[in-house]
């Protein structure tokens, strides 16, 4: 069984920057693309980031490309997003997702992944 589970998340100031982990375990995390989401109260979930599972493709979204950015240590078994100036509409719940084993290639699609952690909270004030 695959569990993801997010961790630093919390509260900064517009401008400031979060490193947002997720470790992973199960032998699928190594063979499969990973990605990073998040949902706004009120919003849709949206894809943030994705990365291949050799860490060699990565795709982001137009609102945080420039800012974020996605990497993963398949060693700690440990996907990361970095995030810098961040912005109050950055505000948000930030989930990490697993693609099936052996889909290594990065997708900004959501309905490509099928696991999920429980995600973890980012608050930016302005």
């Amino acid at each position: 069984q695959v569990q993801l589970v997010e961790s630093g998340g919390g509260l900064v100031q517009a401008g400031g920057s979060l490193r947002l982990s997720c470790a992973a375990s199960g032998r699928t995390y190594s063979s499969s693309a990973m990605g990073w989401f998040r949902q706004a109260p009120g919003n849709e979930r949206e894809v943030v980031a994705s990365i291949s599972w050799s860490g060699g493709t990565t795709y982001y979204s137009d609102s945080v490309k420039g800012r974020f950015t996605i990497s993963r240590d398949n060693v700690k078994n440990t996907l990361y997003l970095q995030m810098n100036s961040l912005k109050p509409e950055d505000t948000a719940v930030y989930y990490c997702a697993l693609r099936r084993r052996n889909d290594l290639e990065a997708t900004m699609t959501s309905t490509e992944y099928i696991y999920w952690g429980q995600g973890t909270q980012v608050t930016v004030s302005s």
